[in-house]
């Protein structure tokens, strides 16, 4: 099974009655074999704004993956879960997201992905669903947002904070997104229509296509690794809230402020188009 079909093949909507939040945690999703190949981890690099030049990332001889490709590689985790009965698509937001690698993705290989509801978190006005998916290459945590669906008494999600030096600077990178962007990065798995069709994209809202918000933070992995002057698969650790959509052809400036940590750096950073903020609640961490 190629690793499009693998995405494809959870669903794209609920087909099992909405489950209560007690029902909900712990719930399995299965393990499913994902299988890539160079191509696709060179397909991905391109779709988050590597150029042609960075050939660690897009040439095959040497290939380094970059390690926010495990973002799509576990996304049916989400799919599942609105199949399995925790939320119906219409519904639901994608509010936040969680990676941690153990090591280095492979430039291609099968990997024996696990899915789980990991937590149901309260935050009085609205759900929040911790979809979890887990291999030994990496750990993510999909984080559903359910609007309206919170004051059912249970625990407010804590915050990480990690902690960045008041001294350190902050430092400010630029990246052009192209209005093809999304029509690309729709390729690595994601083919939700509000991505390419702008009568689907009008339906939920917007006056056009938008890009996907896994894309907006492959971009700023990459964005934070340049400005904290690491390569961008010496990534270990990224966490990002989703703000407000951005639009194919938005300039994403990424802001971020790096302080050495063990073995490493840690970075805490924001991204914004014009003067509102897209991605917050950011942080990175990176080994040497």
């Amino acid at each position: 099974m190629s690793r499009t079909e693998s995405v494809q093949a959870a669903g794209g909507g609920s087909t099992a009655p909405v489950l209560s939040p007690s029902e909900l945690v712990g719930l399995s999703l299965g393990t499913r074999v994902v299988t890539y190949d160079e191509t696709d981890a060179i397909l991905y690099a391109l779709a988050v704004g590597a150029a042609a030049e960075d050939t660690d990332y897009t040439y095959e001889r040497g290939l380094r993956v970059l390690p926010t490709f495990a973002l799509p590689l576990g996304l049916w985790t989400a799919d599942a879960a609105s199949a399995a009965g925790a939320f119906v698509p219409a519904e639901a937001l994608h509010g936040a997201q969680y990676l941690s690698l153990r090591s280095p993705l492979p430039a291609a290989g099968q990997l024996s992905i696990s899915g789980s509801i990991a937590a149901v978190w309260d935050t009085g006005r609205s759900a929040l669903i911790d979809v979890l998916a887990e291999c030994e290459e990496f750990s993510a945590i999909y984080s559903i947002i359910l609007p309206g669906k919170g004051g059912f008494g249970g625990e407010r999600k804590p915050r990480r904070t990690p902690v960045v030096a008041e001294t350190d600077m902050d430092v400010t990178t630029e990246f052009d997104t192209n209005p093809s962007q999304a029509a690309l990065y729709r390729l690595t798995g994601d083919r939700h229509a509000i991505h390419i069709d702008p009568v689907a994209a009008r339906a939920a809202g917007f006056d056009r296509p938008i890009l996907h918000g896994l894309c907006t933070l492959g971009v700023a992995a990459r964005e934070v690794a340049s400005a904290s002057d690491r390569r961008p698969d010496e990534l270990r650790e990224l966490s990002a809230r989703f703000v407000s959509p951005v639009k194919p052809g938005d300039r994403l400036a990424t802001t971020c402020r790096t302080s050495a940590a063990d073995a490493g750096s840690v970075a805490k950073f924001v991204v914004s188009v014009v003067e509102r903020n897209v991605l917050a609640d950011c942080f990175a961490t990176f080994v040497r």
